[in-house]
């Protein structure tokens, strides 16, 4: 794609949509919904990899981060996933509260002082949020973790702000990452966990966290399925990253 046509794209109204704090309500809220319905799938899964609670666990804290958050009155992007955070380090057992709880702790950190996010916003505070993952996890791509399709859907998110992608597009293309990413963890050997501790056994079973991931960014894409310029982003820079 020339300069030119990248141009175009940024003065494009279409290619300024904003992600708010109602959006992100919106996307716990599909999420929790999910992981309801998936429950026994990922407790099926990890009673093969793990101990068998990773849909029971991810489920109690998802309740806990929607009821928080309608407690709630309306916050930032920021403030809400600290809220989020918090919820799902304190409500989660097992591994996946404090690692979900650093995702979205490092991710406050990249929207901090912003009202609502743009794609390049939203990409480098996804980006910080996989960060905290993997520092806390200490897990990398290949080891059959929730990390491989959190560094699919960030690698997918900053491409699509080099080309200047709209919003629901460029999450519309990380949903398909993640998903590919997921369904890659089968026939890897784990590395990391309680599931490395199975070894070959666990050849031909997706990771449970990988999966809990990929439902992460399905809800995200349907959260932000419908997102239509704002008159805040019409009336700031064309350049909205």
């Amino acid at each position: 794609m020339n300069i030119l046509n990248k141009s175009s794209r940024r003065l494009n109204p279409e290619f300024q949509v904003r992600f708010t704090g109602q959006n992100l309500r919106q996307w716990m809220t599909l999420f929790a919904a999910s992981v309801r319905e998936t429950e026994p799938r990922l407790n099926e899964l990890d009673a093969t990899l793990g101990d068998g609670d990773h849909g029971a666990n991810l489920r109690t804290g998802m309740d806990a981060v929607v009821e928080k958050l309608d407690g709630l009155a309306l916050a930032d992007v920021a403030g809400q996933m600290r809220v989020i955070a918090t919820t799902l380090t304190t409500a989660v057992g097992g591994a996946s509260g404090p690692l979900y709880g650093a995702f979205f702790l490092q991710s406050s950190h990249g929207a901090l002082h912003k009202p609502d996010l743009g794609l390049g916003d939203l990409t480098s505070a996804m980006e910080a949020g996989y960060r905290g993952v993997v520092q806390l996890g200490r897990a990398a791509v290949g080891d059959k973790t929730m990390v491989d399709p959190l560094a699919a859907a960030v690698r997918s998110l900053r491409a699509s702000c080099m080309h200047y992608q709209a919003l629901p597009e460029a999450v519309r293309a990380c949903r398909k990452a993640a998903q590919l990413a997921a369904e890659g963890t089968l026939p890897m050997i784990a590395r990391k966990g309680l599931a490395a501790e199975v070894g070959e056994a666990g050849i031909g079973v997706m990771d449970p966290g990988a999966l809990s991931v990929a439902l992460l960014f399905e809800s995200l894409a349907q959260a932000v399925s419908s997102l239509t310029p704002t008159a805040h982003s019409q009336a700031q820079s064309p350049i909205f990253f």
